[in-house]
C-alpha cells in the first residue's frame, strides 16, 4: 500500500529496487513501533475460574476473614468474583500494581495462617 501510495515519486530507473526500499523501511518501522508498547505481564496465577463458595472449605473463607481489609476485596475480587488485576484495580480505586501486591499480600498471610493451623 505504501509503495502505490508514493508511486509518483517513481524514477523508472529501478523499480524493484525501488519498492524492496519501501518494504524495507515498513519492516524497520514496525520493529521500532513494536519496542515502543508496553510488555503486558502475565498473572503467576493460572485464569481458571474460582470454585463456588459452597464447594470451598469454610475454614479458607474464615482465613480469608481475619485479612486485612484491602488485602481481604483483593483476594475476593480476585477468586470470589474471578475479576483480572485490572478489573480489581478499578474496583479498589488503586493502580493495577497495588492491586496485585495486596492480592500477593493476602495469599502471603492466608498461606502463613494455613500453615500455623496445620501444625
Amino acid at each position: 500500500m505504501a509503495a502505490l501510495r508514493s508511486y509518483e515519486t517513481l524514477d523508472g530507473q529501478s523499480p524493484q529496487a525501488w519498492v524492496m526500499t519501501i518494504a524495507r523501511n515498513k519492516v524497520i518501522d514496525h520493529h521500532r513501533a513494536a519496542g515502543r508498547r508496553p510488555v503486558p505481564k502475565g498473572d503467576d496465577l493460572p485464569d481458571v475460574p474460582a470454585p463456588k463458595q459452597a464447594d470451598a472449605a469454610p475454614e479458607l473463607w474464615d482465613a480469608v476473614a481475619r485479612l486485612p481489609q484491602r488485602q481481604r476485596e483483593a483476594v475476593g475480587l480476585r477468586f470470589a468474583a474471578d475479576l483480572r488485576y485490572r478489573e480489581i484495580a478499578l474496583a479498589m480505586d488503586s493502580s493495577e500494581e497495588a492491586a496485585r501486591r495486596s492480592v500477593h499480600e493476602g495469599l502471603k498471610k492466608l498461606r502463613e495462617q494455613i500453615s500455623k493451623e496445620e501444625l
